[in-house]
């Protein structure tokens, strides 16, 4: 056996110059989720469910096909907003590439 460790793939490698600028599969706006992504959210991510753009999701999932909405102003018992989850096509871009950005989608 040797002292050297295999080469191992950066996670942190930057996409090739060929891949679109797509928005994570999922994404949180809760700080105290393991899915939030501070820069991501700064950047705006736009989301269309069942063909209509909505701005009040709070969360959301491309692969498995669900959003989380606010439910009103219903709140659970530890303070926090109650959310809904709804079922449907999800597809997201990120809002400041302008018009006809690259949309992610399952």
């Amino acid at each position: 056996m040797s002292d050297e460790t295999p080469p191992q793939d950066s996670p942190a490698a930057p996409a090739p110059a060929s891949a679109p600028d797509l928005p994570p599969n999922r994404i949180a706006a809760d700080p105290r989720s393991e899915f939030f992504d501070s820069e991501k959210l700064q950047r705006g991510i736009g989301i269309r469910f069942k063909g209509s753009v909505r701005r009040d999701v709070e969360e959301y999932c491309i692969s498995e096909g669900w959003v989380k909405v606010q439910a009103g102003k219903t709140m659970d018992r530890h303070g926090r907003p109650l959310l809904l989850k709804l079922n449907g096509p999800v597809e997201a871009w990120f809002e400041d590439l302008g018009e006809n950005p690259p949309l992610a989608h399952a």
